[in-house]
């Protein structure tokens, strides 16, 4: 993809008052992505662009949050916020499948008719039945889309899903993906990292044309080495020892396997350290599982919790060494904001961080599969201050060049231009009349596009019991995954289990 030819330090003026339909699968700061689309929300609406949210209902409420309209005390013609009902995931219920719903029906409950683009945020079960129904519709009907690729869901099923279900459900989106992202009205496939665009070319097909590189930013300010409390330290390691810091939600496919291995091979080697664990899982048992994996360590782990805010930015600035050991991040955004708090990073290097780390200069990055050498360049970083605080260093200074308003300005970007390319295209809003909405029309279908709707009432229906297919099977194995977890929760053994709950 060529540089963009805008100077992001500027946003859009062009995009004032358009009317965006903004899909996410998640709301709030649950995590990098939700915290990635909380932040172009807030820059989109600063600057004057309608946009409305729809998400799926979030049954654990912990993720919801209401950005600030440029003029709140000003009742907006648009319904700024629309929740989905949906299944909660049984290993992660901050987020849920959305059930099957009618694209007519979004637009009316948003807008009141076709937003002029929709944006799909990391799209799953949202987005993908979004496209699809899309697909249905007419060529002067279609509203044009830019996706954000930011989860590899085909990596989580591998994970995830127990053979040979893992890697069944890995060909089938990758082959869902291919057909979606490859139609006429998906303009742009953004990606964040080199790994995803691989995963996109070479996996699903999706054309290289259609790809563009856009990173995350990090907020340097909260994420800051001003953030480093000596109380803290004190309080996590009272002789002195080596802080190891990690930030992720606790379940399975997030390494923790592998840092279990590696924080005992270290004790093991006679290291004294502490491990700083943030997350958790709104699934006991989920959470459960993973501590025990580190139950041998006794006091050795520390698990704090969920943070937010500032005092998520005081734990990683209080520690010394950041340790990150997923492999299925399309980015990595906690290795930003660790990297913006002053810590060197050591992570395994696939996805998402073999395109942030610098290796030897702002941290390591090991072979995915190799335990030793994990193990050897901690104990290296950890036996040489003045490196580890020169690394440090590099890693702030790193950080800073990645700012939020730039990655969200080239989103605004490439919405703008998609937009204008689709009205000299003759598409949505051609033959339509318009009623003005905060500076901007709004589009109501002519006579031509009434003619339409039967045919397209037909493939409608085609599409929604294609969804209605696919949620069987989701569903099923969804309450399967449930009733696992309650025997798990409430079985005969429930009570058994040693409990790590430090």
């Amino acid at each position: 993809m060529e540089a963009n030819p805008h100077n992001l330090d500027v946003f859009p003026p062009g995009l004032r008052g358009r009317r965006i339909l903004l899909c996410t699968e998640s709301l709030g700061p649950v995590n990098g992505v939700s915290r990635t689309t909380m932040m172009l929300v807030n820059q989109l609406r600063s600057h004057g662009a309608a946009v409305s949210v729809v998400a799926p209902y979030n049954h654990t409420k912990v993720n919801t949050f209401k950005p600030i309209s440029p003029d709140a005390t000003t009742p907006l013609p648009y319904k700024e916020e629309v929740r989905l009902a949906g299944y909660p995931l049984p290993f992660n219920p901050e987020l849920s499948v959305a059930y099957p719903f009618r694209l007519s029906e979004l637009y009316k409950q948003t807008f009141g008719g076709p937003p002029e683009l929709i944006y799909l945020a990391s799209p799953a079960s949202l987005g993908f039945q979004v496209m699809l129904q899309l697909q249905q519709y007419g060529r002067h009907s279609r509203v044009p889309i830019i996706c954000n690729f930011q989860t590899d869901l085909a990596g989580y099923c591998t994970i995830l899903f127990p053979w040979p279900l893992g890697g069944i459900a890995n060909q089938i989106f990758a082959l869902v993906q291919g057909y979606l992202f490859g139609d006429e009205s998906v303009r742009t496939v953004f990606y964040p990292s080199n790994f995803v665009k691989k995963y996109l070319r070479d996996v699903t097909g999706v054309p290289e044309k259609k790809m563009d590189l856009l990173r995350r930013g990090v907020d340097t300010e909260n994420f800051s080495t001003a953030k480093r409390s000596e109380e803290l330290r004190k309080k996590w390691a009272p002789n002195g020892e080596l802080v190891l810091f990690t930030c992720s939600r606790l379940a399975g496919e997030k390494g923790f396997k592998f840092l279990a291995e590696a924080a005992k091979e270290l004790d093991r080697r006679g290291m004294e350290f502490k491990l700083v664990v943030v997350g958790g899982n709104r699934n006991p048992v989920v959470e459960q599982e993973v501590k025990d994996m580190f139950t041998p360590l006794k006091d050795k782990v520390i698990f704090a919790g969920f943070k937010v805010g500032e005092e998520l930015a005081t734990h990683y600035a209080s520690a010394d060494i950041f340790l990150h050991c997923s492999i299925t991040e399309t980015f990595g955004l906690v290795v930003l904001e660790a990297m913006a708090s002053g810590l060197p990073v050591i992570a395994r290097d696939e996805g998402g961080p073999s395109d942030i780390v610098e290796h030897g200069n702002t941290g390591f990055l090991v072979p995915p599969n190799d335990l030793e050498e994990f193990v050897a360049k901690v104990l290296e970083l950890g036996n040489h201050p003045v490196r580890r605080s020169s690394m440090a260093a590099e890693s702030r200074a790193y950080a800073c060049e990645a700012t939020w308003e730039r990655v969200s300005n080239k989103a605004a970007w490439k919405m703008y231009d998609t937009i204008i390319q689709s009205e000299r295209d003759g598409e949505v809003g051609a033959s339509t009349t318009q009623l003005p909405i905060n500076g901007r029309p709004i589009q109501i279908p002519s006579v031509r596009q009434h003619l339409t709707v039967i045919i397209t009432e037909l493939k409608q229906a085609f599409a929604f019991s294609t969804i209605l297919a696919f949620w069987t099977v989701v569903g099923s194995y969804l309450i399967f995954a449930e009733a696992g977890h309650f025997i798990k929760t409430h079985g005969p053994f429930s009570g058994t289990r040693a409990k790590v709950t430090h």
